[in-house]
This record gives structure tokens, sequence and C-alpha cells, in this order.
């Protein structure tokens, strides 16, 4: 009866895992792009990761960033695109600090010549277009996903 339970255990953790998981989202579509349950992210994709510092007196219309901005991100950058994740900034790690950012994007692309290529093009658009929802200027990181 001992052996029973793990057994039983690591057959259901099997079942589930083999469930049929869903499609990955088209970066073609502003609405499934910015789905933060969007499975398509794994070991060895690049992230570039949109930091914007808050600050006293700095404007940031999240609402535009999320509705306009990245949707127009996803359409310029194309296929190239896997994913477009948006965090927004409630507060700080600790309690009564000021908070380190007023949002965070990220997009996931293949590999890093895919956002290069897909950047490009279109650098000049997107970086005339913040100034319509902030006055930050944003810190870039280009990283590996490695979990």
């Amino acid at each position: 009866m001992k052996t029973t339970l793990p057994v039983l255990l690591l057959s259901i953790g099997f079942l589930f895992s083999c469930q049929p998981q869903p499609p990955a989202v088209s970066a073609n579509s502003a609405a499934s792009v910015n789905s933060a349950d969007s499975p398509v992210t794994r070991k060895g994709m690049i992230k570039v990761t949109i930091l914007y510092p808050y600050a006293e007196g700095k404007h940031f219309d999240m609402h535009y960033y999320e509705h306009t901005h990245m949707p127009l991100v996803a359409t310029l950058m194309g296929d190239s695109l896997k994913a477009v994740k948006i965090d927004k900034g409630i507060a700080s790690g600790r309690p009564g600090e000021p908070l380190p950012f007023a949002a965070i994007g990220y997009l996931y692309f293949e590999r890093l010549s895919a956002y290069e290529n897909a950047l490009a093009p279109y650098a000049d658009t997107i970086r005339k277009d913040i100034a319509k929802y902030t006055d930050i200027i944003p810190v870039i990181q280009v990283s590996e996903v490695l979990q």
C-alpha cells in the first residue's frame, strides 16, 4: 500500500503532462499577442525587455502602451515576434519605497537575428511613438531565456 500512492501520483502527473498544449499565438493578432497566459516562450529564445524606470513627475499612459503601442510593434515585427508581455508596476519590493518601474514590456523572438532584422526597418517609427505615451527614457536589455 505504501508504494501505491507514489505510483498513483506519478501516473496523474504523467497524464497531465501529456495533455495537448494550446497553439502558439500569432504576432499578427494584438489580442492574442498580449495574452499573459501565452505558452510560447521556451529555453533558448531571445527576450527583449523594455524597462520604464519610475520617477516622480514622469508620465506613462498604460492604456496607450497596451492598446496602441505594443499592437503597433507586433504588427511591424510580424511573424518574427513570437510573444508580447506587459507588466504594470504597482509597488516596490520594500514597503514604503518608490516603485522601481512604471512598466516593463517583453518581446520574444526565436533568435537574436530575428529581432535585429525585424527592428531595423521600423526602429524610428517605434521610437517616435514612445513620445505619445511617456516621457520616460526606456532601458532595453536583450537576454537569452534559460527557463
